[in-house]
């Protein structure tokens, strides 16, 4: 007899199968406009009833834009980022059986920038965020005969996980696990030496492992291995992200290469040069908010010198009280 935990993991890949076939079916016989109505009722769906989600969105979006939008304005943005995601969603399941569909509707904005950047023949580090329907950027990519390998993390079902591993290779799209650690390390360099490009979403809480940089005027905690990558190999690294046009059409922006920060100490270059993308990333969330997924608990890691505050007795209160 299944356990509770392997009948929810059943349910989930069959879950996932379902969809998939779903859309595949779908995509063939309805029209664009009406499976993107089914992203809104999904979208709404998840804001109305996801309870805990939606109070992280908008906790993270008050202290964002909190001093610049009302709070009327930021349950509004809090609402369409969940249509966001609810359309990625359908677009990803439909694009994932159909993607011929998606060159005639993902555009390429500087596209040179990166033909450049691989031109010196060490690889490209592509920094992104979990901004916009960046699976369609990814296969995007590869369909203009770049290959492209995205740094992900597994998902807690394995067989969903090894599901959209096989949709991605379909798409000609690398999966590259951040764990186990050292087989990320190995196969992000070879891919580098291969003139490959990797591809890194550097928007994620990083906990204490990671250095803290200003985000929306904030220190949150941001990853360094891209960047000790570009470092160890001199592959230039070239920011990217996808936004929507409307409806089903999308463009991709591809930034000119971002030098690694030269003076100073390893620590000081590592810190600038994080900085330096983490005020890009931010830039687009600004012009672009419901694009992003506020759902993630960007700062919830805090810096060594918070914590010790936090742990010592305030003034005048006794420890032993």
């Amino acid at each position: 007899m299944m356990t509770k935990k392997e009948f929810c993991r059943w349910m989930a890949y069959a879950s996932g199968r379902v969809v998939i076939e779903c859309c595949d079916f779908a995509g063939r016989i309805v029209p664009l406009g009406l499976l993107y109505g089914m992203g809104r009722f999904m979208g709404w769906a998840g804001y109305t009833f996801s309870g805990q989600h939606k109070k992280i969105a908008v906790e993270s979006l008050t202290r964002a834009f909190g001093r610049e939008k009302t709070p009327a304005e930021i349950r509004r943005i809090c609402r369409e980022c969940f249509n966001s995601m609810a359309y990625a969603a359908v677009e990803f399941f439909m694009f994932m059986k159909h993607p011929e569909r998606i060159r005639a509707l993902v555009e390429i904005e500087g596209i040179d920038n990166l033909k450049r950047a691989l031109a010196e023949g060490k690889g490209v580090v592509a920094i992104s965020a979990h901004f916009g329907s960046f699976p369609l950027l990814l296969t995007r990519l590869a369909q203009e005969g770049i290959r492209v390998n995205a740094v992900m993390r597994h998902m807690r079902d394995m067989k969903l996980d090894a599901l959209f591993e096989a949709k991605r290779n379909v798409m000609n799209v690398g999966s590259i696990y951040t764990q186990p650690r050292p087989e990320c390390v190995s196969r992000s360099l070879k891919a580098l030496r291969d003139n490959e490009v990797l591809f890194v979403q550097l928007d994620q809480n990083f906990g204490t492992g990671g250095v803290f940089v200003d985000f929306f005027g904030v220190k949150a905690a941001t990853a360094t291995g891209p960047i000790v990558f570009s470092m160890r190999t001199g592959a230039p690294i070239v920011p990217m992200f996808i936004y929507r046009l409307g409806g089903p059409r999308h463009r991709i922006v591809i930034e000119p290469a971002v030098s690694v920060t030269a003076d100073g100490t390893k620590e000081e270059r590592l810190l600038d040069t994080v900085a330096r993308l983490t005020v890009l990333i931010e830039r687009y969330i600004r012009k672009y908010p419901h694009e992003w997924g506020w759902i993630h608990k960007r700062w919830k890691a805090r810096p060594k010198e918070e914590r010790e505050a936090l742990s010592r007795p305030a003034a005048g209160v006794s420890s032993e009280a």
